[in-house]
């Protein structure tokens, strides 16, 4: 009898064992991903699952520079941008489990400082509110005083908030915005006593083990060549394209990773905040209020055509859906050049997380969505494909879009010289536009990639042309002038917003001349 129950037991463990690896074919998996390179045109990726508190596949693919041509591995650092969020939410979580803070503590009990454009706002905003996207900011506004590599201190950041109007009511609609982002690390600063980026490095990534992670490019160590450079499709070709991954949007953006080191995140994610040391980030009753839609956005048709998606919103730091009638918790990033994606399906104990240096989100999508049909046992459809002919199909629409219809009748600019001024936004500061052997340049004075020239395009309407034109970024500048042709103010807007990135929230900008100016 015993020998039959040993038996019987020796049967069930190697069934579960096989079911503890039964969403991944390694093989098939290492197939979509060189598809999806290829069929996307990028350069490098790094990809790793999690299951059942096991890593089943984390590995390297292609190259860390077009140039160089120094191959990625599973240690190989990446921007994981806006998937940041995610632990700057479980940051604040740590300091509710240690009772230094509510999530329903106002912002300005903690930050005195704090001030929005609607008193109400400033009054009434929490944490949960800085941490959901339903503070009434536009879609990135304010992002020009961290983006691109600004000088800006965050108590400048913070203080410039207080200039944004508004597009919606308090509470009342999902907006995406990164400037709570930074004011919530502010908040973990304050609260801890550390910076954000020392309680991030100190008190979670090494815990976690996630030692070769940095809370912001600058801090990974010199002698660490192993991260990965963007890169940007343009006129037909891959241009490598360096950017510091977000450093100066802090608690909404700027973490350096790799899916090594990813795989530990997503294992404490996974196990309701237990690390794989088996000590405690922070508790199940923490992590249900991060995974618990604080605001709810309308489910798309697309969406639940491809995978039955019939609700959608975000909790603190992580975006919430339903996928085939699971809960999936996940979050995107996004840096010009290189994107991340992390996927959780709580139900199966799955995690991925793909990483890469080319801002194809759709090469991402496919590989996630492939893993997530053989986790979920759904039937097969070439998602490399299925998606590739959606991207490149809206790709083109955006491109065809951004297209300037010149007026038909141009009317002629005043002299250049009636332009050229030091002009100030409040929650920005200073542009200078200056005459410079017979045309007109801008600087932004804060940001050293937004240098260009002033392009005519109609009367008192020029189109700004960047330096670096792999922003595509460029913009209307438009004077508003007196009776007597003096320029009373200037406004912007980007020419092409199908394509250029929301970051560059250009149309947020009310920019008028500096009186003290004399030119």
């Amino acid at each position: 009898m015993k020998k039959l129950v040993s038996k019987l037991t020796l049967a069930l463990s190697v069934i579960a064992s096989s079911q503890v690896y039964a969403a991944i074919d390694s093989k098939q998996l290492e197939q979509t991903i060189t598809q999806s390179m290829t069929r996307f045109d990028v350069p490098g990726m790094a990809v790793a699952v999690v299951e059942n508190g096991e890593v089943v596949f984390s590995k390297g693919f292609g190259v860390r520079h077009l140039a160089s041509g120094e191959k990625v591995n599973k240690h190989t650092l990446f921007g994981i941008a806006s998937n940041t969020k995610a632990f700057t939410s479980a940051a604040l979580a740590m300091l509710v489990d240690q009772g230094k803070l509510n999530w329903d503590d106002k912002v300005i009990d903690h930050l005195p400082e704090f001030r929005m454009y609607d008193p109400y706002a400033t009054r009434e905003a929490t944490i949960r509110d800085l941490l959901s996207h339903r503070a009434g900011l536009g879609l990135g506004a304010g992002d020009l005083t961290i983006w691109p590599d600004t000088d800006k201190p965050v108590e400048d950041v913070i203080h410039g908030i207080r200039y944004l109007k508004p597009v919606s009511s308090f509470r009342s609609k999902y907006t995406y915005n990164n400037l709570m982002f930074v004011t919530a690390g502010e908040v973990v600063a304050r609260v801890s006593g550390k910076s954000w980026q020392e309680f991030i490095e100190q008190e979670m990534l090494a815990p976690l083990g996630m030692p070769l992670s940095k809370a912001g490019f600058s801090r990974i160590p010199k002698s660490n060549k192993n991260w990965a450079t963007g890169h940007i499709p343009m006129d037909g070709k891959l241009h490598p394209f360096f950017v510091n991954y977000l450093e100066d949007f802090r608690g909404a953006g700027a973490i350096a990773s790799n899916v090594d080191e990813m795989a530990n995140w997503l294992k404490t994610q996974l196990a309701g905040g237990e690390m794989p040391s088996g000590k405690t980030l922070f508790t199940e009753k923490q992590q249900a209020q991060m995974w618990h839609p604080h605001i709810t956005s309308m489910a798309s048709k697309n969406a639940f055509n491809d995978y039955r998606q019939q609700f959608r919103g975000y909790g603190l730091g992580w975006s919430i859906e339903d996928y085939q009638g699971y809960k999936k918790v996940g979050h995107g990033g996004g840096i010009l050049g290189m994107v991340s994606q992390v996927t959780l399906v709580p139900e199966k104990q799955l995690g991925i997380v793909v990483l890469s240096n080319q801002q194809a989100f759709s090469a991402l999508s496919a590989i996630t969505h492939e893993v997530l049909e053989d986790a979920l046992d759904l039937p097969n459809k070439d998602w490399v494909e299925d998606l590739a002919k959606k991207h490149f199909e809206r790709k083109k629409k955006a491109y065809e879009k951004a297209e300037v219809e010149q007026p038909k009748q141009i009317q002629k600019a005043l002299p250049l010289s009636a332009y050229a001024k030091r002009y100030s936004d409040n929650w920005y500061g200073d542009i200078v536009i200056a005459e410079q052997n017979g045309k007109l340049t801008i600087d932004f004075t804060h940001s050293a990639r937004l240098k260009g020239t002033l392009e005519h395009f109609n009367g008192n309407t020029f189109i700004v042309r960047w330096q670096e034109k792999l922003l595509e970024a460029d913009a209307f500048i438009e004077f508003e002038m007196s009776p007597t042709n003096q320029v009373r103010s200037a406004k912007m807007r980007a020419v092409a917003p199908s394509v250029t990135d929301f970051s560059f929230d250009f149309h947020n900008l009310h920019l008028t001349p500096v009186k003290s100016d004399k030119s």
